[in-house]
């Protein structure tokens, strides 16, 4: 080794026993142990087929073999031969949270393995009996803890070496004669044993959650950057062309005002012309009049007439003038109102497009944590139809959870909550928060909704009808319906349809339920009313709520 060339004792220490690398072994992934440390690692998944690495938990679903690393050897023996002699190591006492050895007097050692059969935790120097007398050396000895005297009976005072099937606990050799006779015992190594076999199944299954949720995070992360990646593109794609329309606007602008500054010039010429001739010819009648005043003021007969002939003939009066109002600055403004007007319209519109494609672009799924029927059914919401509301075409029953279509009108009372035209019937409960419910349709003459209780029940058509008006939204059997706009149903009819709605998340969703949900139709949007739940029957068709028991064991 070059000589002045220090390097630092822990970059060479095994990761396990913290002692300079012995044997040095690489694994996979880059860390190096001790042969010996990394293979009674090893070892320990050996029976759940698990492996990984103590530093960086890396997963390797076969056993690393494991090759001794010369190279860092050489290292190892240069730096251990570099460093000074080591003093010899201090005993280490027993501190607060360590485990005492039973056996030392006055300042006690910590205790470093625990026995069995003695029920005593020896520090390292008196554990050596136990390590070289043939008699003790059968003895069992453990890791310390400090609950060693929970394995000693409380009633016989005897260790635990038993367990009871029957009653699932730890017994010693007297309760099996006594309190358990008769039960399914067996040795507590053997219940161990048992146990430990249950213990790596339970251990497999973890480490396959581990890895499915490991395999989740990855394309989280991944969906999380590709979606920061589209909306930094977006952003700049977005910016780049509003940018340009607002530079074309102000080129517009500018062209504009040139125009109208060089048509001004044009006319106010004109003007000027006319102005400056007009001031002549008042300058020289001005001076005609001048004249003709003094010479009405002469008394000589003679002079008078030789003067007057020349200055009564006036010179021709020009045509006259004829002022017109220019028009097409107040036409130019009306052309700009209207172009201003037609470009917000547009505008307008095309930016609420993009913002409802943003909207729906957003929601990766209706709802993240809601993906099977019994999830659903965690918000089911129990309901009844309103008979204020039900058509006179329309019989409730069955505690008006069920209605028909009848040819004859009932005898309803009048009330102001009923549809008089329309064969249709609300819910007597309002929907808002997550609610979840499902409608068992006799035929597909039926039309499944939720609505506002303010939408229409006796004026025009289109107000009454649900999904002819942006109160209520529709679900027929091959189309959906809001506010007059319908959208095709491509999937297979079935009989009972789920409704979900979480109302303030502005999440409608239509789904077919048969084995598997199949969602039919998804609506996002903003509801600004409670929404009641709302059937349409035409003739001969019956359709029932469904009763649903809300499952809770998911709920949090």
């Amino acid at each position: 080794m070059a000589q002045g060339v220090r390097l630092p004792r822990a970059k060479f220490s095994c990761l396990l026993c913290l002692n300079l690398l012995d044997d040095p072994a690489t694994i996979p992934c880059g860390h190096n142990y001790c042969m010996k440390c990394i293979a009674k690692h090893l070892d320990e998944g050996q029976g759940t087929g698990i492996y990984s690495c103590p530093c960086c938990k890396e997963i390797f679903f076969q056993r690393p073999a494991l090759v001794k690393n010369s190279m860092l050897a050489v290292v190892v023996e240069e730096l251990q031969a570099a460093e000074p002699p080591a003093d010899p190591p201090q005993p280490r006492y027993a501190g607060p949270r360590d485990l005492a050895c039973d056996v030392c007097t006055g300042r006690k050692l910590r205790a470093v393995k625990s026995c069995l059969q003695c029920l005593v935790s020896y520090c390292q120097d008196h554990l050596q009996p136990h390590l070289s007398v043939p008699s003790l050396m059968k003895h069992r000895l453990v890791d310390v803890f400090t609950d060693l005297k929970q394995s000693i009976c409380p009633r016989h005072q005897e260790v635990m070496k038993l367990f009871c099937r029957t009653d699932q606990c730890c017994i010693c050799y007297l309760c099996s004669k006594d309190a358990h006779k008769g039960h399914d015992k067996v040795s507590a190594a053997a219940e161990q044993t048992e146990k430990q076999d249950e213990l790596r199944l339970t251990r497999q299954q973890i480490q396959q959650r581990i890895r499915k949720k490991q395999s989740n995070m990855t394309l989280l992360q991944q969906e999380e950057d590709s979606v920061r990646r589209s909306a930094e593109n977006a952003l700049r794609n977005t910016e780049r062309t509003f940018t340009k329309h607002i530079r074309m606007l102000h080129q517009r602008l500018s062209d504009m005002k040139e125009k109208i500054g060089s048509r001004q010039q044009t006319e106010v010429g004109q003007f000027q012309k006319i102005r400056e001739k007009l001031e002549q010819e008042i300058s020289t009648l001005t001076e005609t009049d001048a004249e003709l005043d003094k010479l009405s003021t002469i008394e000589d007969p003679t002079y008078f007439l030789l003067k007057y002939p020349s200055l009564a003939r006036l010179p021709k009066d020009p045509p006259p003038i004829t002022i017109r109002r220019v028009q097409y600055f107040e036409r130019l403004m009306v052309s700009v109102s209207d172009a201003g007007e037609k470009l917000e319209e547009i505008l307008g519109k095309e930016y609420a497009k993009m913002s409802m494609t943003l909207a729906k672009a957003s929601m990766p799924s209706p709802n993240a944590d809601l993906e099977t029927r019994a999830d659903f059914l965690q918000y089911a919401c129990p309901i009844e139809l309103d008979p204020n509301t039900a058509n006179p075409h329309l019989s409730l029953s069955n505690r008006n959870r069920k209605v028909a279509f009848l040819s004859g009108e009932q005898d309803y009372p009048k009330h102001s909550n009923r549809f008089n035209y329309s064969w249709q019937v609300l819910s007597r409960q309002s929907l808002t928060g997550r609610c979840y419910l499902e409608v068992e349709r006799s035929s597909s003459g039926v039309v499944v909704a939720v609505a506002y209780k303010s939408m229409g029940r006796a004026g025009i058509f289109s107000d009454c009808v649900f999904g002819l008006n942006d109160k209520s939204w529709a679900l027929d059997c091959f189309e959906f319906r809001h506010n007059e706009v319908k959208t095709a149903i491509t999937a297979t009819w079935t009989p009972r349809v789920g409704v979900f709605l979480d109302h303030s998340a502005g999440v409608l969703c239509f789904y077919g339920i048969s084995d598997t949900m199949t969602l039919l139709h998804r609506v996002q949007t903003t509801f600004t009313e409670p929404l009641h739940a709302g059937l349409w029957l035409s003739n001969g068709a019956t359709a029932e709520l469904c009763s649903l028991q809300p499952d809770r064991s998911n709920t949090v």
